[in-house]
């Protein structure tokens, strides 16, 4: 467990969160060690980035319940498994690119007023309810 920790740069902790949720597996020594398969640390690595783009643990499990037991997963295995994301990751992609861009037309006019705020006051909602902080009195 300490040298997957320090080759991964993931804490001990993190590690039996992993084998707590399934995402990796040891098998126990007589002395009751733990030994990881060698693609462990790859599934570490994986775990690390998926969890970093905002993808569930759920998902994570799924995807790595697919690949082969048995075996250290091959290039061609691991392709197989990011390119089941890659839809997703573009739409949030897509998503995280137009809140971006309202946001910086918001906040960039520099007034920061709801008539112009595309995010908080579409179509200027507000406005048409009359002067003064509408939106903090009908919460």
């Amino acid at each position: 467990m300490g040298e997957l920790s320090v080759r991964s740069g993931v804490a001990v902790s993190a590690l039996h969160f992993y084998e707590r949720e399934g995402l990796i597996e040891a098998r126990r020594t007589s002395g009751n060690q733990r030994r990881y398969r060698r693609d462990a640390l790859r599934r570490v690595a994986l775990i690390r980035i998926a969890q970093r783009v905002g993808i569930p643990l759920a998902d994570i499990r799924a995807a790595l319940q697919r690949l082969p037991e048995g075996r250290t997963p091959t290039a061609a295995d691991w392709t197989r498994l990011s390119e089941g994301w890659r839809d997703e990751l573009d739409e949030r992609i897509h998503r995280l690119q137009q809140l971006r861009d309202d946001f910086t037309g918001c906040i960039g006019c520099g007034c920061l007023s709801l008539e112009r705020c595309a995010l908080v006051n579409p179509g200027d909602e507000y406005g048409l309810r009359g002067a003064g902080p509408r939106r903090l009195l009908e919460s």
